[in-house]
This record gives C-alpha cells, structure tokens and sequence, in this order.
C-alpha cells in the first residue's frame, strides 16, 4: 500500500494511491487505514511530505561502500536532523550562499508507526508503518569544521522526503538508486546495511522514545554527488517510487 500526504481543493489530507488515483483516508493512516469514497486524480493533487515527524534521526556511515577507509563503527553512528529542514517532493533543495560544496545522499527511511520504547530488535519492524525516499542533503565544510551537524544537515530544505510512504515490504530486500540530472551517482542494496533497520529502531528506541511519524535516515551507500544550482536530485527505491527535488542557489 503507498499512503500519500497531499493538498487538494486547499486543504491537507492523507490518501491511498491506486495506479493514477488518490483515495482520500478517513482520518491518519496512523490510525486506521479506513479510505472513503472520495477520490482524486494524483495528476491534480500537490504531494506533500508524507509525515510530519517530531524527530528526524540518520545513520552515518551505515554502508561499507561509502566508509573508505575508516574503520567500521562499533555502534550505529546516529545524529539528528532539523524538522524544518524536511521537504517534499518537487520542492526545491536550497544550496546556502557561501558553501563550496553541498552533497545528496539518497537513503531509505523508516517511517515510526507506533511508540517504541526499549524495543528489541526482533519485534522493532512491528513498530514501523513504512518506508519512504529520504535524501540526507549535507554541506560537507560545515560538516566538517563545525562542532555539530545542526546546519551542514539540518539546513533548511535538507531533508527531502516522500514521494510516499509503503507499506508491506521487507527493508533488507530493496534496491537504491541516486541520480543526478538522470545520471546514476549511487546504487545499492539496502542487505548491505551495516546495521540493518530493525538494529537501528532498536538500538535508537534504548535511549530516546520513537513516536508516530518520526523517521529515521539509514545511510547512504557508495560516493556522494555534489549538488549545483538548476540540477535534479532523484532518489528511486524499489517498492516505494522516486523522490524528486530540483535545486537551487539562496
């Protein structure tokens, strides 16, 4: 099932989509996943993020591919990103004035779908809704000369997500591709996962409690592209569809 945020006739409203249509959803697909008999046409509709998290996590370093030559991580190498930076798709991922360089990442991310507090790993995808697209937009100066990551990945317009969420699939099983202007710049599968989602749920919910909506980043596999004004940033992952973000200067 892909459970879709979007704007129709003005107003915000959470859906299901069937091949070109939108059903409108009775109340939060968090829920109840109970659709009503309105439905629009998803060429007419404007996609939102498909959640409004209270917490957005992210893993570093979560993909040989993309360590080098630093050592593996003991633990999962977590850090938050800003609420205010999460965007949806085909809106615009804004490059700060005065960085040489700013970085997509494409990731898979968990969507919570209930509380989770000190879950093991073996019941942690009970805990999840779905999986949706995530770009980890990074400003590599920032990132490395600053104390905290507040801004080289919390930076307003740096969390690209959507274009919705589904349902049902296996996480260690989905395959990851980036593009850039149509040109691949990364690809993986997500069973190369240092850590995979259900450690990660797990491992996060031990120390701070996951509630309905927040996500959590994965980690980006392989070399990460750097972003200029006019490009598009794709984010494809199979199962779910493409995450869609042009770009542009302050």
């Amino acid at each position: 099932m892909l459970i879709a945020r979007f704007i129709a006739d003005g107003q915000a409203r959470h859906g299901v989509v069937e091949q070109d249509a939108i059903w409108v959803l009775k109340g939060s697909p968090f829920d109840s996943l109970d659709r009503s008999s309105t439905a629009f046409p998803l060429s007419k509709v404007k996609l939102l993020a498909p959640c409004q998290p209270r917490k957005v996590f992210a893993v570093g370093l979560n993909y040989l591919s993309h360590l080098g030559e630093r050592q593996e991580p003991k633990d999962p190498g977590i850090f938050l990103k800003n609420t205010s930076a999460i965007i949806g798709p085909q809106e615009p991922i804004v490059l700060p004035t005065g960085v040489p360089r700013v970085d997509m990442e494409g990731e898979l991310v968990v969507v919570i779908g209930r509380r989770a507090r000190n879950v093991s790993p073996q019941n942690a995808l009970q805990y999840i809704l779905g999986y949706t697209c995530g770009n980890d937009v990074s400003a590599r100066e920032w990132q490395r000369n600053d104390l905290q990551w507040w801004r080289a990945k919390g930076s307003d317009t740096f969390a690209p997500l959507g274009p919705w969420i589904a349902t049902g699939l296996d996480p260690s099983k989905l395959r990851l591709v980036s593009r850039v202007n149509g040109v691949v710049t990364q690809e993986s599968g997500t069973d190369l996962l240092i850590t995979d989602v259900a450690h990660i749920v797990s491992f996060i919910s031990q120390h701070v409690t996951l509630e309905q909506e927040d996500v959590i980043y994965t980690g980006t596999p392989g070399q990460t592209p750097p972003l200029t004004p006019g490009d598009v940033a794709e984010v494809e992952i199979s199962g779910i569809g493409v995450l869609r973000n042009p770009v542009k200067g302050a």
